[in-house]
């Protein structure tokens, strides 16, 4: 067998003296297909970076084989810096080898004149691409993109050599591609023998396997405390004995830490509104002196499920908020309905905070400089305390004091929609809603 490409050994890392990781250990081989699952929070994103070798592991040891490529394509690319998406595409490589972003900029398709997030996105994977790596590393890849450019990336992995390990949101894309699993749960990675295909079954043998454990563990302790207030024996030694096993016996299972549920989501519609939702006649838009689109017009009423679908860079963010009135058009007109009232999720998550906390970002309006830390929220018309509240989406208190910038993706993601759920509304208008969270409320926000 050949060695593997990558291994971590008792990989432990913390950040402010809270574990997120334990005792990691695992290999990654010559072209394995391998899945990264979790809650959001978890760490699977920090457990890419580990591997990528851009965060340091409070202890443990990384090894990559010499003359191994790592590329590692992150959930948000950082471009600041750079001119174009093309020069972004290029950086890692000598001037001789440009020619290689190049022609992923082609595969891809990828318009180095537009900074949507889709072609921000594209650009990445060209960047990834180019490099021609043994081992890629891929959070949430599908962000952002389009039906045809998600394809592209799907065909394109399913014929590659390289192996991979892909964090994503896209249940199609782990189903097709990935032949074994990596579980982060709860400070420990698990690695299963199959892919994303079996990692459900897989994850529910684990939970009804820890269940009866601890149900035993639990009436072994109740047996042994009723011995300590009943039980009589001659031999002192003995007693105490079985008194420090039974202490030993409850640490354990204080040591054990309880999964995580699943978050009580809940929408309530606001008053009824007009027939009338938006009506939009020959509106036209051009942004950066690209023509977005021209004399469109339509009518939207109570009750519609409306689709925005398009390539990425065509203006489909950008339609969105001229429908609701967050931009004017350039030329034609458009109306909304009476007794609107909207709540609107965005793709750049825009009204998130990083400096602000999780309480501040429920009950104050950071983005307009308004910060409130006062206990209650209104959540659908009636005080909750924000805590409680936030406990709901699956946050503890010492999440909650803490800042925004100290969230994952998905976590981001979960905050948002306890933001949009507090208040009542009759029209959702939701810009990439599913980006980063995670296979349970994903299934659940469905």
């Amino acid at each position: 067998m050949a060695p593997p490409l990558l291994s971590l050994t008792d990989i432990a890392l913390g950040f402010g003296g809270r574990p997120l990781f334990s005792g990691v250990s695992l290999v990654i081989q010559p072209g394995e297909r391998l899945c990264v699952v979790g809650r959001n929070g978890s760490g699977k994103s920090t457990l890419m970076k580990i591997m990528a070798g851009l965060t340091e592991p409070d202890s443990g040891k990384r090894f990559v084989q010499p003359g191994v490529r790592v590329a590692y394509l992150p959930q948000d690319p950082d471009l600041s810096g750079f001119a174009t998406l093309g020069d972004y595409a290029a950086v890692e490589l000598a001037p001789a080898e440009r020619w290689r972003a190049e022609a992923a900029l082609n595969w891809l398709e990828v318009d180095v004149t537009v900074a949507s997030g889709g072609e921000r996105r594209r650009a990445a994977l060209a960047r990834l691409i180019a490099g021609e790596p043994e081992l890629m590393l891929l959070d949430e890849p599908t962000n952002h993109l389009d039906i045809a450019a998600i394809e592209w990336l799907e065909e394109y992995l399913a014929a590659s050599r390289a192996a991979y390990a892909i964090i994503s949101h896209d249940r199609a894309i782990l189903t097709r591609l990935t032949r074994a699993t990596l579980w982060v749960d709860r400070g420990e990675v698990r690695r299963g023998a199959e892919g994303f295909a079996g990692f459900e079954a897989w994850r529910d043998r684990v939970f009804e396997e820890e269940a009866a454990a601890r149900h035993k563990l639990d009436r072994l302790i109740k047996d042994e405390a009723r011995w300590a207030v009943e039980g009589i024996s001659a031999r002192r030694t003995r007693n105490q004995g079985r008194l420090r096993r039974l202490e030993t016996l409850r640490a354990e299972r204080r040591a054990q830490i309880a999964r995580t549920g699943t978050a009580a989501m809940a929408l309530q519609a606001g008053g009824k509104p007009g027939k009338l939702v938006a009506e939009a006649k020959a509106v036209s838009k051009t942004l950066d002196n690209l023509l977005l689109f021209k004399d469109f017009s339509i009518r939207i009423e109570r009750g519609e499920r409306v689709a925005l679908v398009g390539p990425n860079g065509v203006g489909k963010t950008t339609l969105l908020k001229v429908l609701t009135g967050e931009l004017e058009p350039e030329e034609g007109s458009v109306r909304l309905g009476t007794n609107l009232e909207m709540a609107v999720y965005d793709q750049n998550r825009a009204a998130l905070v990083t400096g602000a906390s999780l309480w501040e970002s429920l009950t104050g309006d950071p983005a307009l400089g308004v910060r409130d830390n006062s206990d209650p929220v209104m959540v659908r018309g009636r005080p909750r305390h924000a805590v409680w509240y936030l406990k709901d989406f699956l946050f503890d208190e010492r999440q909650a004091r803490g800042p925004v910038s100290a969230l994952s993706g998905g976590e981001r993601a979960r905050l948002l929609l306890a933001r949009i759920m507090a208040r009542q509304s009759n029209l959702l208008v939701l810009d990439e809603p599913t980006n980063g969270l995670d296979v349970e409320t994903l299934d659940l926000l469905q």
